[in-house]
């Protein structure tokens, strides 16, 4: 069954308009529903975004958003009152490409858990690369590219992203 609503949401309602479309009717209502429905686990309320592709198999905390276009891969866990701007990429797998003898191409995947923790604002065109944990009360400035762990509070940015900032009380 999550397969046939995993399709219905790709073919009928993945493009549909935004909510802040006067003709966007129930559209956004639908994405949301679908997707709490397919993937693994989801919280309260998820917000989809025109666009958004998640995997069946990554999972979506309480009030959280998927921004317009984003790609989120499996092994991805998304945390409570998250919100994302367009664009953003989640990665969880990666090419290997340790042998020379054979293609990258034809040596497989690494498969690893990415982890975005609570109340993180993820900004537009931003890459969370494989195996990366967020922390809880994050920045991630648009257009970084997240290669590492990146602990709570912090405010990171740039190519590959580095701390910018605290959100830290002090």
């Amino acid at each position: 069954m999550k397969k046939v609503l995993f399709a219905i949401y790709l073919i009928f309602f993945k493009n549909t308009p935004e909510d802040y479309r006067p003709y966007a009717l129930f559209f956004p209502w639908m994405r949301g529903v679908l997707v709490k429905a397919y993937i693994k686990q989801c919280g309260k309320r998820p917000r989809v975004k025109k666009g958004a592709e998640i995997s069946p198999n990554a999972t979506i905390g309480d009030y959280s958003e998927l921004g317009t276009r984003c790609m989120i891969q499996a092994n991805v866990s998304i945390g409570n009152n998250v919100i994302m701007g367009p664009d953003v990429k989640i990665y969880s797998r990666n090419h290997q490409y340790d042998r020379l003898d054979i293609p990258i191409q034809q040596q497989g995947k690494n498969y690893y858990k990415t982890t975005i923790a609570n109340d993180v604002w993820i900004g537009a065109n931003v890459i969370i690369t494989a195996g990366c944990t967020i922390g809880n009360h994050v920045i991630i400035a648009a257009g970084a590219v997240v290669t590492k762990d990146v602990p709570d509070y912090a405010i990171v940015g740039g190519v590959p992203a580095k701390t910018i900032g605290t959100r830290k009380p002090q």
